[in-house]
């Protein structure tokens, strides 16, 4: 089976020629779910980027599910790589939920009792089907960060990539985002500082550090090395114990 993302040997450099990425390879299979951790100026938002095409590889490539992401195949790209951006208001726009979750699949072409449907699954997963004729602006954080995840859902990605999900979210609302992940039958990529909650819902983490991969393996066994977490600027918070 074609893996859900394949990254080989990506660089690249911004104008001012500082090297965001050195020779990244990675692979996600289909249904893994894995966190992206690193500190800031990683290169994680730049890895991200390259994705779904708004940046380029200098050398090294980036395949979907077996897809080139290259010019000619952006269109698809952008439909199989689902970004949900840690602010909501990146993507909550018009007058209602309903609205903003049905935006995505009917700028990809889905219209009439398709569309319809797509949004109702959408909502359900995200356990916001009753709020559908609310105005987003009501909505509480946790519930419009939900919302915004099943605006990406409703045009059903290849790969699910989770830009810092927790961040702000009382405790509630990071329960209640992460119950919902959790029952996603998804491929996922979790771009995340939060290591309890990279733990709870990754099996698998990979590190960035400048720029290169410097470590890729269980979460929890990550985790329990205090000396990797040092090294790159990684911490759990205080008090938090791996069990």
């Amino acid at each position: 089976m074609t893996a859900s993302l394949e990254i080989a040997d990506v660089t690249f450099a911004y104008p001012d020629g500082h090297a965001a990425l050195r020779d990244v390879k990675l692979c996600i299979e289909r249904g893994e779910r894995v966190a992206l951790l690193g500190p800031n100026g990683a290169g994680k938002t730049t890895l991200v980027l390259h994705l779904n095409g708004i940046l380029a590889a200098q050398q090294g490539s980036v395949t979907v599910a077996g897809l080139a992401v290259e010019k000619p195949n952006l269109r698809e790209i952008r439909r199989r790589v689902g970004i949900v951006f840690q602010d909501p208001d990146d993507q909550l726009f018009m007058p209602t939920v309903g609205e903003d979750v049905a935006f995505g699949p009917a700028n990809f072409g889905v219209t009439g009792a398709d569309l319809h449907a797509r949004v109702d699954a959408a909502l359900a997963a995200v356990d916001m089907v009753e709020h559908r004729d609310r105005s987003p602006l009501n909505l509480s954080g946790g519930q419009r960060r939900r919302v915004a995840l099943a605006t990406v859902l409703a045009c059903e990605p290849e790969i699910l990539v989770l830009d810092e999900p927790s961040s702000n979210l009382d405790p509630v609302a990071r329960r209640e985002l992460a119950e919902v992940l959790l029952r996603l039958d998804a491929t996922m990529l979790m771009v995340t500082h939060d290591l309890p909650f990279a733990l709870q819902l990754c099996p698998r983490s990979i590190v960035l550090d400048d720029g290169a991969v410097v470590a890729d393996g269980p979460t929890r066994e990550l985790l329990a090395d205090e000396e990797l977490l040092r090294r790159h600027r990684l911490e759990l918070p205080y008090g938090f114990v791996l069990s």
